[in-house]
């Protein structure tokens, strides 16, 4: 009797020209994440960028004009404080604040100057690269845009920091040579928080400035923007207030709390505008006789000793406001900024 082998059995899915019944899974690709830290690169860009801005021409032009401008109105404020103060304990803030025909204070022009040399460091700095075609190339390379976009933000940044800090010490030492005595300790720190005041107003021009270089193509269209925007708070914004508060706020029967309520309404909406955060900072630094920056009801003057100078630290205080707002404006844009550049499409 033969013995019959039983016949091997295989599975529906190895028999050659036979689908299986069973449905096919497919598994899910992996997407890559980044490789590294977004932040590589960034210093070689930060260098790279200084380095353009310190040797171009259009920096070095904006650089003679200033100098010329610190010398030109510290002379004439020198002159002017030999013949009119003889003992005054905050002499060396005069020399930022004093005016004398024709020429304004030395303050006068950086809040004309600072917009113009922020403006004129970053209108080009993304849509140049664009024009160059460039971006494409540098973004090849192990480079993130976080850390370009950083990376040009903070060369900008830099180089103003640079250029206010001489400039500052080139007063410091004017002041030295021309009065013949050094600044007191009070002196030289509300002068070096008027200068972190000035570079972060000018951070607010910086970051609009990359604002409308990421947004506009023609690095000629973002300047334009970036100067009718600080043009309009310089000389629209403050009548813009006063119409606004006028509406929100009419006077009907001519009260004294309505004239105060509108007059409060048309600062607080002033102070939207940075060179008028500015101002006040300037104000209550280098005018330690300054208390307010509000209206002051006569009750509030009860025992205050009219002209006396703020100790620095409620001088600080009562400044401070003023630089928060100018640190969150350079942050909020710059944070626009980065949102937009991320968003946008880069081709070869």
């Amino acid at each position: 009797m033969s013995m019959l082998k039983p016949a091997l059995s295989l599975p529906s899915d190895q028999i050659p020209g036979k689908q299986s019944d069973q449905p096919q899974v497919t598994q899910p690709a992996t997407r890559r994440g980044r490789e590294g830290s977004p932040w590589t690169g960034l210093w070689a860009v930060v260098t790279k960028d200084m380095a353009d801005h310190l040797t171009s021409t259009r920096m070095r032009i904006l650089e003679i004009l200033i100098v010329l401008t610190a010398a030109g109105t510290v002379y004439a404020a020198m002159q002017t404080l030999r013949t009119t103060v003889s003992e005054d304990p905050f002499l060396f803030l005069k020399l930022f604040t004093t005016a004398r025909d024709p020429l304004p204070a030395f303050v006068s022009f950086l809040s004309f100057l600072v917009p113009l040399i922020a403006i004129a460091l970053t209108f080009d700095a993304v849509n140049g690269e664009f024009n160059q075609r460039t971006l494409s190339r540098v973004l090849a390379q192990p480079i993130y845009r976080d850390a370009l976009l950083m990376g040009k933000f903070l060369a900008s940044f830099f180089t103003l920091t640079l250029v206010l800090t001489a400039i500052w010490l080139l007063i410091i030492g004017l002041g030295i040579l021309g009065l013949g005595l050094p600044p007191n300790g009070e002196e030289v720190v509300r002068a070096f928080t008027f200068l972190i005041a000035t570079i972060f107003y000018g951070g607010i021009w910086l970051a609009l400035a990359l604002v409308f270089s990421t947004v506009f193509r023609q690095p000629a269209t973002a300047a334009l923007a970036s100067i009718a925007v600080w043009l309009f708070f310089i000389i629209f914004w403050g009548i813009v207030a006063d119409v606004v508060a006028q509406v929100i706020r009419p006077i009907t029967i001519g009260m004294p709390q309505e004239l105060l309520a509108q007059a409060e309404l048309a600062q607080t909406l002033a102070r939207f505008s940075p060179n008028t955060l500015y101002v006040e900072a300037m104000m209550g630094l280098l005018h330690p006789a300054v208390r307010s920056f509000g209206f002051v009801l006569p009750s509030e003057l009860q025992g205050a000793m009219l002209g006396a100078p703020l100790p620095l630290d409620q001088s600080l205080l009562l400044i401070w406001p003023q630089i928060t707002g100018l640190i969150a404006g350079t942050l909020l844009l710059f944070a626009l900024c980065y949102t937009l550049f991320q968003r946008q499409e880069i081709r070869a």
